[in-house]
């Protein structure tokens, strides 16, 4: 089909920056991985010898570096996960670890906005997280640095502060499952393409948020990301 064949205007292309290109990667889905840092698996009370899982955020709540992101409806307890966010240039079912790096493009660092009482809230009642992960706004994400051009990290400082102040801070050492690992075992569960990029986890340090909170994090070696909080949407 061509683009005069829809019957409403095509929405745009959800894509990032990417660092030294003037041309855009275009975001194709968005899978989180939950629970793949210990210390924030045991401040969140949940069991550490659980296995890791997935879920997904729409690619049209993208926000990029600088923006201000409008608080959001329904929640009274908006908490900021910073984490590593990986870039994929092709994809399959069942990537072997030892070929899952040949699959990346790049990486980047961004947020995981969570309305953390609806989470807990869906969890009691066994009901899906997408109401307190999925919603509009809730992944800000810096540019693409290439892994051509910083290779492949897997050690280095992740951090994030609130207002001048650190709350979140850990190492990409201290990931349960490693970068090849998330992308085995996700592939295992969908076909990855190019352009699906994948939130790796927080460390512990996750905190409640306010209007008015400036945000900036970062991962050693991949770059940083600052969004701030602004006023709800009328």
């Amino acid at each position: 089909m061509t683009a005069t064949s829809y019957v409403i205007p095509l929405p745009p292309q959800p894509s990032l920056p990417v660092v030294g290109d003037t041309k855009a990667y275009p975001v194709r889905r968005i899978w989180c991985v939950g629970r793949n840092y210990l210390e924030h698996i045991r401040e969140m009370g949940n069991d550490e010898r659980a296995p890791p899982f997935f879920f997904a955020k729409h690619a049209d709540m993208l926000v990029g570096d600088g923006a201000t992101v409008p608080y959001p409806p329904l929640t009274k307890d908006l908490h900021h996960e910073v984490e590593l966010i990986v870039a994929m240039k092709s994809g399959g079912l069942n990537i072997p670890a030892d070929k899952a790096l040949e699959h990346v493009y790049g990486y980047a660092v961004g947020i995981d906005l969570t309305r953390r009482d609806l989470q807990i809230a869906s969890r009691k009642k066994e009901r899906p997280w997408e109401v307190g992960k999925s919603f509009d706004y809730s992944a800000p994400c810096s540019a693409i640095e290439p892994a051509a051009k910083i290779g492949h990290p897997s050690k280095g400082k992740i951090w994030l502060t609130v207002n001048g102040k650190e709350t979140q801070k850990g190492d990409l050492t201290e990931l349960i499952w490693s970068v090849p690992e998330i992308i085995w075992q996700l592939s295992q569960q969908v076909k990855l393409a190019a352009g699906d990029i994948i939130m790796t986890g927080t460390p512990a340090g996750v905190s409640q948020l306010h209007p008015g909170d400036k945000i900036e994090c970062g991962v050693d070696g991949v770059g940083t990301l600052k969004v701030n909080i602004g006023e709800p949407e009328k």
